[in-house]
């Protein structure tokens, strides 16, 4: 199925700290979650290991929001949560 990135979802991409890479990988190989409105949500921890305002966080959680229409996700929004979540 074809991804197709919404340019608000690029914007929020951009201002929490993540990509169009990372958004397609969450997609295809993310952990399901609820998300609102019947849309579609996954997400997908990676390791950070840097600062981000100051603070040094060790991971980063990738959320996904997204529907589908026809054969074409279509993104909705993107979060990006700083902290740490599982075991590396």
């Amino acid at each position: 199925m074809k991804i197709e990135i919404d340019p608000h979802t690029v914007e929020r991409a951009r201002e929490r700290g993540t990509n169009e890479i990372e958004i397609k990988d969450v997609i295809e190989s993310g952990s399901a979650f609820p998300a609102k409105y019947g849309r579609i949500g996954k997400s997908k921890v990676y390791r950070f290991g840097k600062k981000r305002h100051g603070k040094y966080y060790e991971q980063k959680r990738v959320e996904v929001v997204y529907n589908i229409e026809g054969d074409i996700m279509v993104t909705v929004t993107v979060y990006v949560f700083y902290g740490k979540w599982e075991e590396e």
